[in-house]
């Protein structure tokens, strides 16, 4: 199992961080959109955009850090069971809420080739999509730290230990 952990936690925390930058380059690029034209189409939409871009930049930072110190250090209390569990339940409550308010804004699904109020109508979709795509994506990383921490504390281990063992 640790040899797994190794291989699949690093990808995991990988693909967490280019979902993340993807999404803040089209969260961005929006956001540069609506500043030069002002043509948001509420300033509701145009701060749920903003919110994005702060959630993938707190993810793309945190989350290369987590990397950073799983492949360093794996044993370390910043790779530790109970660490890796705060960062990704705040992560977690983060992404839920910007998937939602993202979706919200959209009026939870939106056709492109119906609609003609909001503008970047695709770039919306595209930002709602991997906003929940990173959640979702999250949220299975969410539940293996709390596998692991069920685990490490039935077989005796403290949850300051690393998420793989040593």
């Amino acid at each position: 199992m640790n040899r797994i952990v190794r291989l699949g936690w690093p990808i995991a925390f990988g693909a967490l961080i280019v979902f993340s930058i993807i999404e803040m380059s089209i969260a961005a690029w929006i956001t540069a959109k609506y500043n030069a034209h002002h043509n948001f189409p509420t300033s509701g939409t145009r701060a749920r955009v903003r919110y994005a871009i702060f959630v993938s930049v707190w993810t793309i930072i945190f989350g290369t850090l987590y990397l950073i110190g799983f492949l360093t250090a794996p044993t370390s209390i910043f790779s530790s069971v109970v660490s890796h569990f705060f960062f990704l339940f705040i992560t977690w409550i983060l992404w839920m809420a910007a998937a939602a308010v993202i979706t919200q804004t959209l009026g939870g699904a939106l056709n492109c080739h119906v609609q003609t109020y909001f503008i970047y109508c695709g770039h919306l979709n595209a930002l709602s999509g991997f906003a929940w795509l990173i959640f979702v994506l999250i949220s299975f990383m969410l539940l293996f730290v709390i596998i692991r921490g069920v685990v490490s504390k039935r077989e005796g281990e403290t949850l300051t230990g690393g998420v793989v063992e040593a």
